[in-house]
């Protein structure tokens, strides 16, 4: 896929006239997917798809467009008469006074191998371990890539080979165990330890569900559900953007407002699946620390926010949210949660998020799947759907007692479209206190 990206390129190029610029933008993959359903194979499948997006640049006006390629020489012809399209158009359209693309060239070539089973392997080893268990899900594999280039000569590649198997356990009505596992290398004993666990955590659903009146009350967030409080964030918190014209979730935090001394969260590109350069041509720098010791740092500035606001990009995408979220680990052991949390609820999942209140970052939003009753540091009964309300002041600032030690690397398992390149490196978070309404 490399070469005949950049032959395409090449054509591009050669085709250009007077003072025109392009930039184009690849994305392609090649995935098995599997649906499971009943813990057993449902639908099996290969993907191979690839992508060009296209803009042509003169005089300050831009006009894009996006074709399919098939990976043989018809791909070339098709982009020329693309190309022909952007010039018939290019010239009637005002000019953007925002428009900033890299004029430097930076190449890069990156290709993060991983060891894949073969999707007929990992299939049958997924299967042997949900034995009898009503298991259901997908699984996602197989190379990703990506890759730039411009009129200058840069040239830019990525390539990230990974796997996510997303799969619920089922008990009855509106009662299952939701997890995940996913990354680089498959390795199927992890994938048995992880569905052993969620089959425990299904047992208790055995035991009568129990009812928590409204309050507060001491919670244990897994990285799943911390991953979605995190990606509220991303909506607008970490963008700059978002700051200079005052509609951060996480305005107060501009003002003086902190969060726990334990929060350092950063936008970890040198150690995920993310490539390392964005569409516009502008090279990621490896970490850009967004929240340092719980104070608002540097924020995500993509190349159209850097040309309004007079500041220099550090390669954020388009809506300057996170891609490659990291939040560091703290001093609590996984063995040690329940006892710590003494009495309370453990909360593995969260869903139906939004802002009750964008300014004061006040969120909202549902439990889902396994959250238990906490007594004594033991299980006691599943809980019924509750809905909580609180600010990221009191969940990850004031009432935050510790992060667990060990942190789970989540893939974003989304595939409209296609498979994507997003994901998060997170801890559990132990809530001295966590406001529910109902």
């Amino acid at each position: 896929m490399q070469d005949h990206f950049y032959a395409i390129a090449d054509s591009i190029k050669q085709a250009l006239r007077g003072d025109e610029i392009f930039t184009c933008w690849f994305s392609g993959e090649h995935s098995d997917f599997v649906r499971f359903n009943h813990g057993k194979i449902r639908q099996a499948g290969d993907v191979l798809q690839r992508h060009l997006s296209l803009r042509l640049i003169v005089n300050g006006r831009q006009a894009k467009c996006s074709l399919t390629l098939s990976g043989e020489n018809n791909d070339f012809a098709a982009a020329k008469n693309a190309l022909i399209e952007l010039r018939n158009v290019v010239e009637d359209l005002p000019a953007d006074p925002y428009l900033l693309y890299a004029e430097t060239v930076n190449s890069s070539d990156s290709k993060q191998r991983g060891a894949l089973p073969l999707a007929a392997n990992a299939a049958e080893q997924i299967v042997d371990a949900a034995r009898d268990l009503d298991l259901v899900g997908i699984y996602a594999a197989g190379p990703i890539y990506r890759g730039f280039a411009n009129s200058f000569g840069q040239r830019n590649w990525h390539e990230s080979d990974n796997f996510n198997f997303e799969w619920s356990l089922y008990h009855q009505t509106d009662k299952a165990v939701k997890t995940s596992y996913a990354g680089s290398h498959w390795r199927p004993e992890e994938l048995s330890a992880k569905i052993r666990t969620a089959s425990d955590d299904l047992e208790i659903f055995r035991r009568p569900a129990v009812t928590i009146a409204p309050g507060e009350y001491r919670a244990y967030l897994a990285p799943r559900a911390l991953e979605e409080i995190i990606g509220m964030l991303s909506w607008g918190g970490l963008s700059m953007k978002a700051r200079r014209t005052k509609q951060s979730p996480l305005i107060k935090m501009e003002q003086g407002a902190t969060l726990s001394e334990k929060i350092m969260l950063r936008e970890n590109t040198a150690d995920a699946a993310a490539p390392g350069f964005q569409g516009d041509g502008f090279l990621k720098p490896p970490n850009v620390t967004l929240i340092n010791s719980g104070r608002l740092a540097d924020a995500l500035i993509a190349p159209r926010s850097a040309r309004e606001y007079g500041l220099e990009s550090n390669g954020a995408n388009g809506s300057e949210s996170p891609e490659s979220a990291d939040l560091a680990a703290g001093t609590l052991a996984s063995s040690d949660i329940l006892n710590t949390l003494d009495t309370g609820l453990t909360i593995n999942n969260l869903w139906y998020l939004n802002y009750s209140d964008r300014p004061a970052c006040r969120m909202t939003g549902m439990t889902r799947f396994a959250t238990f009753w906490v007594e004594q540091g033991k299980i006691v009964a599943p809980v019924n759907v509750m809905r909580f309300d609180d600010t990221i002041y009191r969940m990850l600032g004031e009432n935050l007692v510790e992060l667990t030690q060990q942190r789970e690397v989540m893939l974003d398992a989304s595939t409209y479209g296609s498979r994507t390149t997003q994901s998060a490196r997170l801890p559990g978070a132990l809530l001295g206190a966590m406001r529910f309404t109902l």
